[in-house]
């Protein structure tokens, strides 16, 4: 397996589900800050207008697809590892680690209904998990300083940093060298399949953004082709 795919210009690590994890096993068991992001159709297109994003992407440690659009871009076919995508089976594997070796773990959200919603599905599924805070940050709503002091105040090993792009990116960039937790895990919106039935809004907004995704992977097919006759 190529370990390296390139969709809309950013690379990002092509890995199995048992090697993200065991990954992210190692840099919890690591100093200092490791960052790592599963990042999404939507975040790639935002990314190919804003240069900020696409820096801050680049300076992850693991840059993991969260969809498996992404893999289809880069013309994966592979059913089991298109379905580990699919499945989320890495954040599976990685939430009973932390549920089974209680690992202290800071709740970064959107809203305060994404708060409560969370850290109910996480008590009731993974309750293992050692939860010393919850903090909302969002790009009205940004107390870096404040927060930056609860997670090194609560002593945390994992900051799952659910909250959307670029605010999460953002954010550990500025503030990565402050935090004294071992893992930085940006997993945005993806968790929130395990405990919320998206509505019929819900799957048409991604069935569009879906669409958008491939026409932008077809243009920038073209244009290489277009490059290469050149």
């Amino acid at each position: 397996m190529n370990e390296i795919i390139r969709v809309l210009d950013i690379d990002i690590d092509d890995y199995t589900a048992k090697r993200a994890f065991k990954e992210t096993v190692h840099y919890l068991e690591t100093e200092p800050l490791s960052v790592i992001e599963m990042v999404t159709a939507d975040t790639l297109m935002y990314a190919k207008e804003d240069m900020t994003l696409k820096e801050n992407l680049g300076k992850c440690d693991m840059l993991l697809p969260g969809e498996k659009e992404i893999l289809e871009a880069a013309h994966i076919t592979d059913h089991r590892h298109l379905q580990e995508v699919e499945t989320r089976t890495y954040l599976k594997l990685l939430l009973r680690y932390l549920h089974k070796n209680h690992v202290r773990v800071y709740l970064l959200v959107d809203t305060e209904q994404d708060a409560e919603e969370l850290y109910g599905y996480l008590e009731q599924a993974y309750s293992g998990i050692q939860i010393v805070g919850i903090a909302k940050v969002s790009a009205s709503d940004r107390a870096d300083d404040m927060v930056v002091n609860a997670v090194n105040g609560g002593e945390a090993d994992c900051v799952f940093a659910a909250m959307s792009a670029p605010v999460r990116e953002e954010f550990i960039v500025k503030n990565r060298s402050l935090i004294n937790a071992r893992v930085w895990l940006g997993v945005g919106t993806a968790v929130k399949s395990f405990y919320k039935t998206e509505n019929r809004k819900g799957r048409l907004m991604q069935f569009m953004i879906h669409s958008i995704f491939k026409r932008e992977i077809a243009k920038k097919q073209r244009e290489m082709q277009i490059q290469g006759l050149k």
